[in-house]
């Protein structure tokens, strides 16, 4: 076979020069995914994936006609590309000229981590004392665009101070959920679907039906501050842990979140950054 004879007949630095350049190729294809996922482009990529099999389809079959209109659609397609992909290129040029497209320190992953946990401590004890009602979804591997679609958009920065001022109550934003995308306040009074499990007990309200209802259909992690009792509950994939302490909420928190390995890490990493930094 060509490619077997083209291995054979290079030297080991070429063979491994071309695994280099495969494995790099991967890499970038790897964060592109990573940029676009939970976005609409996704659902465009999977377009062009049809189109091309199509092109194929017709290549194989003798079908001129429409080969013809599938090579125009190709031509003309990486110009379509930059226009439906704007956001996304966009966010990928600033994370590039950031210097985070490729790399990210462990520290700087810690200590974001910290701010994140921090601002929703904060919010949420301070919503519980006063009995806010507080809906709050955090997007992990699975999108949570169609849902960001339903409220108003926002791309703000995580603080305590603006969670709670959203959900203060008769304010514009304070009926729906926060949803969080990527570290950033996506959007604010968007909708959840409900849960239809039966089970469910009667105690609970709408925020805990939404709650467990975005867990059922996606692997997001939602927090609960209940308006009639101050209560606070984490949902994630289909189960509710109620009436947890600010603690147990953390902890809950940190580990669904970021997994019960990254605690030591963390807690290390941020030490050792304050350590530095001092």
């Amino acid at each position: 076979m060509p490619i077997w004879e083209s291995l054979t007949n290079s030297s080991p630095a070429e063979i491994l020069k071309n695994i280099v350049d495969v494995l790099l190729v991967w890499f970038v294809f790897y964060k592109l995914f990573t940029i676009i996922r939970g976005t609409k482009a996704v659902q465009l990529l999977k377009g062009i994936f049809v189109i091309l099999i199509v092109r194929i389809l017709t290549e194989f079959l003798g079908l001129d006609t429409l080969r013809w209109m599938m090579e125009q659609v190709l031509r003309f397609g990486f110009l379509a590309i930059i226009i439906l992909f704007q956001p996304e290129l966009r966010r990928a040029l600033e994370q590039l000229g950031r210097g985070r497209l490729f790399s990210r320190s462990a520290l700087q992953e810690a200590e974001e981590r910290d701010r994140l946990i921090e601002a929703f401590s904060k919010s949420v004890s301070y919503m519980a004392k006063r009995r806010i009602g507080a809906l709050i979804s955090i997007e992990r591997e699975t999108g949570l665009s169609d849902y960001i679609e339903t409220g108003i958009p926002m791309n703000s920065n995580v603080s305590s101070e603006l969670l709670i001022n959203i959900f203060i109550p008769n304010t514009p934003l304070h009926d729906g959920a926060v949803i969080i995308q990527r570290n950033r306040i996506a959007a604010a009074a968007c909708y959840l679907p409900l849960s239809e499990n039966p089970f469910i007990s009667k105690e609970l309200g709408t925020r805990h039906r939404a709650a467990l209802g975005i867990s059922e259909v996606t692997d997001a992690i939602t927090i609960v501050v209940s308006e009639e009792t101050g209560a606070v509950s984490i949902t994630v994939n289909g189960d509710i842990n109620r009436n947890l302490s600010m603690e147990e909420f953390e902890n809950q928190l940190r580990t669904v979140w970021f997994g019960p390995e990254i605690e030591q890490t963390n807690t290390s990493l941020w030490k050792w950054g304050k350590r530095k930094n001092g």
